[in-house]
């Protein structure tokens, strides 16, 4: 499986369109998740589908977590950083609607081994902090933080992103204090006025404002926030 390089096209052209098959279940996930395969020969590769259907419900998001991945993707690549694997939304999947995202090979590391060992990561790292405060992320894992063969940092899992109540969750706190760097406001400025069409299709108007402020609030004061609460970390941890 070749692994996918931006703007993504050949990998989201194979994700939409060629016809998936389960080939195995990730069994600690919360929700129902399966493995697919698609393509073959050169284009083979593996997917991590994610079906409405097999959502626990949830009292603070709404059905259809497979949206919130696909912004999440849309919104890593409105700001030019390419930290969420590519993402689309299939009805035809094997079992109704869900996401489907390219599955990122990777050798076990995780955000805990990568803050430890990894200081070469550390920017990177530091992006998908101010990335998990805009989206408002309630379930950044230290598993859910990948690094492939080329060194290139990954954020999954972002279902529980965009909701309406401010639940900042995450293991992302190292960096917290630190001042942004000049390219990561510039990158983050264009979303104070609003968030690109395609992304707030897929909130409602509310998530989208939302996003809008905590973009803005960045910007007046441009530092990585601490936690403030007791609930500031997810479980478990990895």
């Amino acid at each position: 499986m070749t692994r996918p390089e931006p703007p993504f096209t050949r990998e989201l052209d194979l994700l939409a369109t060629q016809e998936l098959t389960i080939i195995g279940r990730v069994t600690e996930s919360s929700n129902l998740t399966f493995v697919v395969e698609f393509g073959s020969d050169d284009d083979y590769a593996w997917g991590v589908y994610k079906p409405e259907v097999g959502e626990r419900p949830l009292h603070d998001f709404p059905p259809g977590l497979h949206a919130r991945e696909r912004a999440a993707f849309l919104l890593s690549e409105s700001l030019g950083w390419h930290l969420v694997p590519p993402t689309v939304v299939r009805s035809d999947a094997p079992a109704g609607v869900g996401s489907v995202q390219w599955f990122v090979e990777n050798d076990g590391e995780h955000y805990f081994t990568l803050w430890d060992g990894h200081a070469d990561t550390h920017d990177a790292l530091r992006r998908l902090a101010v990335f998990d405060v805009i989206t408002n992320n309630t379930d950044r894992k230290s598993g859910h933080v990948l690094l492939d063969a080329d060194r290139r940092v990954w954020g999954i899992d972002h279902g529980l992103c965009f909701g309406a109540f401010a639940r900042l969750r995450t293991v992302i706190w190292d960096f917290a204090g630190d001042p942004l760097p000049d390219d990561v406001l510039v990158d983050l400025a264009p979303l104070a006025d609003g968030l690109p069409p395609e992304v707030a299709e897929l909130l409602d108007d509310h998530e989208a404002e939302l996003v809008r402020r905590r973009v803005r609030r960045l910007l007046r004061d441009p530092v990585l926030p601490y936690p403030t609460t007791d609930y500031a970390y997810p479980w478990p941890l990895v």
